[in-house]
């Protein structure tokens, strides 16, 4: 039912962009300007109302739980941490740039920097919109298949990022101040708790709104002008060398993984191999400019490439793998 009434939101505020786009600004819908702007305005509200309300959630729950709680919980997993995360990933529905403030929360709480990204790579790459479209075009047994091994490239690239102690790496201002606050401020009610929630959304919101903005912009140009026919022919005549350049074909774009499935079928059944496929969709799915636009906010950009750089090799490497399960997996 949730599912459903989200899905609804969704489809009330895609009318009232169209209305907007094509009858106020009297653009074309059958062209490629068109279908720009109107993808731009939609993401732009869409992921902006998104960062600013799940920021005011997650602040409003945090105003119950200490940051020693959480640090204390996370040491406890003992070593599961990564998994945790990853399978947090996994049932939240969230595109790349939609689970920045998730992200950004849990930096705030003093998780480790790996968990965090256990779970930032995780949550665009699998969730049930996905689950239920892979069952219905390729079958259980690969639907699996990518689950375990989309959960495997969260929880191994997160690890290898915990290791390599990079926390230097990431923004003070917006981790400044958080801790205090929720070690130090007795809450008298509820609506001291709600209000520290907005204020937090507030702050984060207005050092991030102009990223949101700049990186769906070029999400907009990339996913309107790039044909799916360019990308079919590239990625089927490279052979052997498939995999790595449907990822790195992948990498700049921007969309959903839901969104992103029919396209990897449309390249399998056009003879593209199994894994090349599933990469090309992971890669969109979980590394994009937007993303890294407004992850420049919150890390370097040394971090921000360290991280890429680890993901996309991880998609190679399950991209070769599924190419060679593939007369295993039908």
């Amino acid at each position: 039912m949730l599912q459903a009434f989200g899905q609804g939101r969704q489809f009330v505020l895609q009318l009232i962009i169209d209305w907007l786009t094509y009858s106020v600004f009297k653009l074309d819908p059958g062209s490629k300007l068109g279908a720009s702007i109107n993808f731009f305005i939609y993401d732009s509200v869409k992921i902006i109302l998104l960062l600013y309300v799940l920021i005011a959630a997650i602040g409003f729950l945090r105003s119950f739980i200490s940051q020693q709680k959480i640090k204390s919980w996370i040491s406890g997993a003992k070593g599961w941490g990564n998994f945790f995360a990853s399978l947090f990933g996994a049932v939240t529905p969230f595109c790349s740039c939609s689970s920045i403030p998730i992200f950004i929360s849990f930096l705030k709480a003093g998780v480790p920097l790996g968990i965090t990204f256990s779970f930032l790579i995780t949550s665009p790459l699998i969730n049930e919109y996905l689950v239920v479209l892979m069952f219905g075009f390729f079958g259980w047994k690969i639907t699996l298949a990518y689950i375990i091994s989309g959960m495997a490239i969260g929880i191994i690239s997160g690890v290898i990022l915990g290791k390599m102690k990079l926390e230097q790496y990431v923004e003070k201002d917006i981790l400044s101040g958080s801790a205090e606050e929720i070690l130090e401020v007795k809450y008298k009610g509820i609506r001291q708790r709600i209000l520290f929630g907005i204020q937090e959304s507030n702050s984060i919101v207005r050092k991030l709104w102009a990223w949101v903005l700049i990186g769906v912009g070029l999400g907009a140009l990339i996913h309107n002008y790039i044909p799916q026919e360019t990308i079919r022919v590239i990625i089927s005549k490279t052979g052997i060398f498939s995999v790595p350049i449907a990822t790195i074909i992948g990498v700049p774009m921007y969309g959903s993984c839901a969104a992103i499935v029919p396209i990897a079928v449309v390249l399998f059944q056009k003879g593209v191999p199994l894994g090349t496929a599933l990469a090309f969709m992971m890669a969109v799915a979980t590394l994009s400019l937007p993303e890294a636009i407004m992850l420049r906010r919150v890390i370097h950009l040394r971090l921000i490439a360290i991280f890429f750089a680890i993901a996309t090799l991880a998609i190679i490497f399950t991209g070769y793998l599924f190419n060679f399960l593939q007369k295993l997996l039908f």
